[in-house]
């Protein structure tokens, strides 16, 4: 007998989301969401601590095979339930309303605005390239410390940023249609984008001082040292053994994770798909094997155009910045920032397309403020869309007051004090919590198996269950790994993630618990 669910309520065809996302769309809402700015730095650090080409390149498909066997499971899921939420939905149905309430929370609180917030000041960023008055110390109020860790402050590159939110939802905000053209229209000029870096890495910009990357493809050179918070833990580096290299792999994980995150937003939006049951886990899978095949290749081109060295100490660590510089001169800083610019704003806007989603979905729950489970006259979860993009603008005004080794303020050339950005700390401090999100949904898999094995399967999960089961022990070894070589931006992670925990309790006295359908799978029938 199936357990007791809650079930989203259903929506006449008027007042209720319009399925207007094809497999072509729901593609482009993988890709895009995935491709940033991070694929375009963080191989810097990546070389820093694994110190080799081969070791380089073996990251990204390791993170390429992990988020491709995670959306081949993932899949199955988002088949049996093709609703609005997707991740939220999936936890709440496999273990209870409470797991699928805290990794909403963490989503609305951290994961998805605190993305959107820093995708947002990097396109700020390198607009700032292009035009310099849009500077980070160009104040429009300047800095005030509110305490010895923290200061708020508005510069014109974070006016920018907010500015960017405001106006990729204000087009959320009309409609699914404009929403998706967006999506579509940028994320084919960003996939171009990438083509481009490869040829020209690869064909144009190849040169003898690179050959020794493929020459020594597996010596390493110069890696990092990590160092445990933990005084019990030997201080280790890529090039001390087997150990060494374990853990500075999975540490390396966390750039190139990151850089390939945001992959299952499309099954926020399932209930805007046409046909989920099939565009969903095909999406996924064309999605990430599009992306990460780019990932890799831009990989190759960064390896035949720069040395090692030149990699791992790119200026700001812009890696493709230093290899179009070498193929264009200092035209090169300027094409690549035009090139970031085009995959930030297109990575944002699906971003805040699929993120809403999920608030909403919460909402019709009870588990959430309740206007935020409505939709407007456009059929798009409004109020939650202006929520999301109020609170990620929130989040770009925060700043964190750096220090130097001896805890006094870090200051500039000019004497005057920096300061970091609040949702990069909190990012570094949930990507352990994400990790463990995505472990349990794909254990849900197995979960769902066993506790309605009946349950319509449109997809089932491809390589079940030894696919599943190697997703989960890789990525369990990169949360071990963390634990314990990362520990202070693994516990302040958690401590996100339980915040949810009071306020969960809270919100589910107004929750009444709904029984499931005679399907099994506590989800009504919609003729949406």
């Amino acid at each position: 007998m199936a357990e007791p669910a809650l079930k989203i309520p259903s929506t006449t065809d008027t007042t209720g989301f319009i399925r207007g996302l094809g497999l072509l769309d729901s593609t482009m809402v993988v890709a895009g969401a995935m491709i940033g700015s991070g694929i375009f730095i963080v191989s810097a650090d990546i070389a820093r601590l694994v110190g080799s080409g081969g070791w380089l390149l073996l990251v990204w498909i390791f993170t390429g095979l992990l988020t491709i066997a995670g959306a081949l499971t993932y899949g199955e899921l988002a088949g049996m339930m093709p609703k609005a939420g997707g991740q939220y939905v999936f936890l709440r149905e496999s273990y209870s309303p409470l797991f699928g309430f805290l990794y909403g929370w963490t989503l609305f609180l951290v994961i998805q605005t605190g993305t959107i917030a820093a995708v947002a000041v990097a396109f700020a960023r390198f607009l700032g390239v292009l035009v310099p008055a849009v500077s980070p110390t160009a104040w429009i109020v300047p800095p005030i410390n509110v305490s010895s860790g923290y200061a708020i402050s508005l510069s014109w590159q974070q006016f920018v940023a907010i500015l960017s939110l405001v106006v990729l939802t204000a087009i959320n905000l009309r409609g699914l249609n404009l929403g998706k053209l967006i999506q579509n229209t940028f994320t084919s000029a960003k996939i171009l984008t990438l083509i481009a870096v490869i040829v020209l890495g690869v064909l144009v910009g190849r040169s003898a001082a690179a050959g020794a990357n493929f020459s020594q493809l597996w010596s390493i050179r110069d890696p990092v040292s990590i160092t445990s918070d933990l005084p019990f833990l030997p201080t280790v580096s890529a090039a001390q053994g087997f150990f060494g290299l374990l853990v500075a792999f999975c540490v390396a994980q966390v750039g190139s994770l990151f850089s390939a995150d945001a992959w299952h937003n499309i099954a926020f939006t399932a209930g805007e798909v046409k046909n989920p049951k099939r565009d969903i886990p095909l999406s996924l899978l064309f999605g990430t094997g599009i992306v990460i095949t780019l990932y890799v290749l831009a990989n190759v081109a960064y390896l035949s155009t720069l040395s090692l060295g030149e990699i791992q100490h790119a200026p700001d660590d812009r890696v493709a910045t230093a290899m179009l510089k070498v193929i264009f001169g200092n035209a090169g800083a300027g094409i690549m920032a035009f090139a970031i610019l085009i995959s930030t704003f297109g990575c944002n806007n699906g971003l805040i397309l699929a993120g809403a989603r999920v608030y909403y979905a919460m909402a019709k729950d009870k588990l959430f403020f309740r206007p935020i489970g409505t939709l407007n006259q456009n059929h798009v979860p409004g109020m939650s869309l202006l929520l999301q993009s109020a609170w990620a603008c929130f989040l770009v005004l925060p700043r964190t007051r750096l220090k130097d080794a001896a805890g006094a303020p870090l200051l500039d050339a000019n004497g005057m004090e920096q300061y970091g950005n609040l949702y990069g700390n909190l990012l570094d401090y949930v990507v352990f919590s994400v990790l463990i999100f995505y472990i349990l949904t794909v254990a849900a898999v197995f979960v769902m198996r066993r506790k309605r094995p009946d349950a319509e399967r449109p997809y089932r999960a491809f390589g079940y269950p030894i696919v599943p089961a190697l997703y989960i022990v890789g990525a369990a070894t990169i949360v071990l790994v963390l634990l314990l070589y990362r520990t202070q931006t693994t516990w302040p992670g958690l401590l996100i993630v339980l915040t949810g925990i009071p306020v969960y309790f809270l919100w589910h006295r107004r929750a009444s618990p709904l029984s499931p359908l005679p399907d099994g799978r506590g989800e009504p029938q919609t003729t949406e």
